[in-house]
């Protein structure tokens, strides 16, 4: 058997070690590993791929990225709007088959988020032997409840935070660190959680500023002289809107600008010297952590065992601390947002930590 494997999408951190794991677990089994370059634009004719072996992944788990290269864009963009997914036009379907069935793909691994995978589906109800794996590093999936990138982000935000902390104190500065999460705060409850931030403010919590700048003064009563904000990107501003930094960008609008928003609106009603830091694609960069490392590699290996079982139209899930899968149709029907009644959510709260309700 020969076995296909693409990343679509954003990039994130643990992808090679997907890729790790297919490619190992397919040799174990005697099978050919076929690598399609920058998504499923790799499958276009005549065909831009490569043959990998083990030799060819090894010493990549430690590499961020991936060695296949993603895309976000091209014939089959998966958004073209704040919820819209597009249809990928039949003549583009047909001609990426034909690549597929000259080279004899038997199972074709799609590593993507809720975009790529909705493209998958699609794929896969023509026909197509599709098995995906979920990537984001939100950790907004449904289906799963842990994404390899995820950790990694968050690792970033608590080094972001350590750094600002310091330089907060010693200005008695109020510091904002604006981090990603179009839909859900994850990555900011965690980072900021492990970060030891006094204000989180998320898409999922609706904020004010009255609110955050209450709960500094009661702080700076307190003795407390510097405090620590992340806001997710996605966090709804009290006017009701969204952020954005391009409206008209050729996909989802692109959002950001509300660190520097938050930074200013609190400056100005407390007279605190008030400093933002946007720390961007340094989340999506980098080694991954030695926990997403491992599950990158355990999501490829039951991507190649799904293969194994002709079980197709599944994405790799993990549950409970096991690696299973479920339908990829009810893996992309719903986000996994964060809850207000939380566990993590109520600890933060105990601890004094301010969402901004």
């Amino acid at each position: 058997m020969r076995i296909g494997i693409l990343n679509c999408g954003g990039d994130c951190p643990g992808l090679n070690a997907v890729i790790h794991g297919v490619v190992g677990a397919a040799a174990a089994k005697g099978w050919e590993t076929v690598g399609f370059r920058d998504g499923f634009e790799g499958l276009l004719p005549p065909g831009d791929f490569t043959f990998l072996t083990p030799k060819d992944t090894e010493g990549i788990l430690k590499q961020g990225g991936t060695i296949l290269g993603t895309t976000n864009k091209g014939n089959f963009a998966a958004k073209i709007g704040e919820g819209d997914v597009a249809q990928v036009p039949q003549e583009i379907v047909d001609r990426a088959k034909k690549t597929l069935d000259q080279l004899e793909i038997g199972a074709l691994v799609v590593v993507g988020g809720d975009g790529s995978l909705t493209t998958a589906q699609q794929l896969y109800e023509q026909g197509w032997p599709i098995i995906g794996v979920p990537k984001t590093i939100d950790n907004d999936l449904k289906a799963t409840s842990m994404t390899f990138g995820f950790d990694s982000a968050v690792s970033s935000v608590v080094d972001g935070l350590d750094r600002l902390y310091t330089t907060a104190k010693s200005h008695k500065r109020v510091m904002v660190l604006e981090v990603m999460g179009r839909h859900a705060g994850w990555i900011a409850l965690w980072g900021g959680m492990a970060g030891a931030a006094n204000v989180i403010l998320i898409p999922e919590i609706p904020f004010s500023y009255e609110k955050v700048v209450e709960h500094l003064r009661v702080r700076e009563a307190q003795g407390y002289k510097s405090s620590l904000i992340v806001v997710a990107e996605g966090a709804i501003n009290p006017e009701g809107n969204l952020t954005t930094i391009d409206e008209n960008c050729g996909g989802e609008v692109r959002l950001g600008g509300i660190g520097d928003q938050v930074a200013r609106k609190i400056g100005e009603l407390t007279g605190k010297e008030t400093r933002s830091t946007t720390l961007g694609h340094i989340q999506r960069g980098g080694a991954p952590t030695p926990l997403d490392r491992i599950l990158g590699v355990r999501f490829g290996v039951m991507a190649a065992q799904l293969a194994a079982e002709g079980d197709f139209g599944k994405m790799v899930s993990y549950h409970s601390y096991h690696v299973g899968s479920v339908p990829i149709k009810e893996a992309v029907m719903e986000l996994r947002l964060v809850e207000c009644d939380t566990e993590v959510v109520k600890a933060a709260r105990a601890i004094g930590v301010c969402f901004g309700d």
